[in-house]
């Protein structure tokens, strides 16, 4: 049964926006409980004799504390004790115990963003089977603040390159672009972020931000609680999603799928906070919402290499031709997250391959050998009587 105290409690965290089965896993206790406490206004009356207790005439003292922000258990012990209590530690801990959660620091503080303005971005990993395989996957959640819409994409990594893919596949699925981009502190957004210093963006993320107009932004060092919106979409995937499909063909399949379910039923969900429609809501925050670029970003992994004496690059275990021309040379690759090698000398494109495995051999052009092999078969010519002068 609910004492007052525990009613407080519920009281103060439901002000504060925590979800009540949050407040009801705080306190060990059913969410009806809960709902019918915050219905009634008060905890349950009951009738019980009340018993003394050494705690007691010290409970003032060490409610001052706890307003001082004193939370340690022996440090208030030591104090109590010296003014004259001989109870133990666990009558003092359990006092203690439900007032833990009205700290501000520790509970969870529902923020509410208008349309538009955020986008709160975090990647989850399950095992499920992909081609006929148990495999990893990767995926990446990217939720609206204000309408709760979300969209998410698989991958085999989740790296820099695919962050910025997956974010960029949701503004095209959002049709617009937020304000401003919420992230944990992963190293594909941020490369330093210590209390009370200025956060150290990734230079291509900072890049990624200026080309669609976004601010970037990253939460509190170990207070990765702040996006809690998009963590809970982790959560509600694993449950539904791979519940639901448990086996997948391919990548795009599974891709495809995603699609197609987020259109059928997460978009059509009533939201459980907002108590609303999703794809509603989502209307008034679509005109809020940045247009998209012209151009799209380019999300590929960039990397430099230098031409091998028989025109070839290495790339990922397997040797790839480029014009004879550039042994020798350093060129830049390009290499897209579908398998694309693009190789470019002095920002001009001069080469594009698919890439395949090491175990299918070389992959060359004739083009870029046959000026290679005209070169080495060129024969000097020489007078007849070089030779006759040997002889």
């Amino acid at each position: 049964m609910l004492s007052q105290e525990d009613y407080l409690v519920i009281k103060t965290l439901k002000q504060r926006g925590v979800y009540t089965k949050d407040i009801a896993a705080e306190l060990g206790v059913h969410p009806r409980t809960v709902s019918r406490a915050l219905k009634r206004g008060s905890a349950p009356a009951r009738e019980r004799k009340q018993r003394a207790s050494k705690l007691d005439p010290y409970k003032g003292e060490i409610d001052r504390l706890l307003a001082e922000e004193v939370w340690n258990g022996v440090v208030i012990l030591r104090a109590i004790q010296a003014l004259g209590y001989s109870g133990g530690h666990t009558i003092l801990r359990d006092y203690i115990q439900p007032k833990r959660m009205q700290r501000a620091s520790k509970a969870t503080v529902r923020f509410e963003t208008p349309p538009g303005r955020q986008l709160q971005s975090d990647w989850g990993e399950i095992t499920t089977i992909l081609g006929g395989n148990v495999t990893k996957v990767y995926f990446i959640v990217n939720t609206l603040g204000y309408s709760r819409r979300f969209h998410f994409w698989c991958s085999d990594r989740a790296d820099a390159e695919h962050t910025y893919e997956g974010l960029i596949r949701s503004f095209e699925y959002f049709g617009g672009v937020p304000d401003e981009v919420l992230v944990d502190n992963q190293k594909s957004a941020v490369l330093a972020h210590r209390i009370g210093e200025a956060v150290q963006f990734n230079p291509r993320f900072v890049d990624l931000a200026a080309h669609y107009g976004f601010v970037p932004r990253a939460c509190q060092p170990y207070r990765a609680r702040t996006k809690g919106k998009d963590e809970r979409m982790v959560g509600y995937l694993k449950q539904h999603f791979f519940v639901r499909y448990r086996a997948f063909e391919s990548w795009a399949h599974l891709n495809q799928l995603a699609e197609h379910w987020l259109g059928e039923e997460a978009d059509q969900r009533v939201q459980g906070t907002v108590r609303e429609v999703v794809t509603v809501r989502f209307e008034r925050e679509a005109v809020k919402l940045q247009p998209l670029p012209s151009v799209r970003y380019d999300t590929s992994y960039q990397e430099r290499r230098r031409v091998a004496w028989d025109g070839y690059i290495e790339v990922r275990g397997n040797r790839y031709s480029v014009p004879a021309h550039l042994v020798g040379q350093i060129v830049s690759i390009r290499l897209s997250l579908d398998g694309e090698l693009r190789v470019y000398a002095n920002d001009e494109l001069v080469t594009r391959h698919r890439l395949q495995a090491a175990t299918t051999g070389w992959v060359g052009l004739p083009e870029h050998q046959r000026q290679l092999w005209q070169s080495t078969l060129q024969v000097e010519q020489r007078p007849l009587q070089a030779y006759e002068a040997v002889l």
